[in-house]
């Protein structure tokens, strides 16, 4: 049977606009995930400003009262847990072009940057370290931080 021509080339506008849409809606994901992590850096300073003026403010109490009424930093993301998941599998720096590769996401030098923006917050939360620029590796227990 022979598929006519106005058919297929219908079926091929439809596919195009369709990847289109999605090339647009994966730019706006991104987008939206840099301004989330923006933000959460924001809120991370916040806390620790709060928790230093805690301890500030009551210089007779001890330290970790005040600390205790400040609520606990809430769990990752699934993006952060999957990067520490590969983490545990390597005993190895990795640098965040690694990381996007490791992770099958796109290594365009715009998601190696919010990889490594992720990377810099996992080492604020003191969970990586970064002993050379660039360079990410996982705080282990009993392993002596360089």
């Amino acid at each position: 049977m022979l598929v006519p021509d106005d058919l297929l080339e219908d079926l091929a506008e439809r596919e195009r606009y369709a990847r289109a849409e999605v090339d647009r809606l994966r730019a706006a994901i991104k987008d939206l995930t840099i301004q989330m992590e923006t933000a959460g850096q924001l809120a991370d300073r916040l806390h620790l400003t709060r928790a230093t003026l805690l301890e500030i403010s009551k210089p007779d109490q001890n330290p970790d009262q005040a600390l205790a009424r400040v609520p606990s930093r809430p769990p990752l993301p699934g993006a952060y847990q999957d990067i520490l998941a590969v983490f545990t599998r390597t005993q190895a720096g990795l640098r965040a072009k690694d990381l996007c590769h490791a992770l099958h996401l796109d290594e365009r030098p715009r998601d190696v940057e919010s990889m490594r923006t992720k990377l810099k917050r996992l080492v604020g939360r003191d969970l990586l370290t970064e002993p050379e620029p660039g360079l990410f590796i996982m705080n282990r227990p009993n392993q002596p931080k360089t």
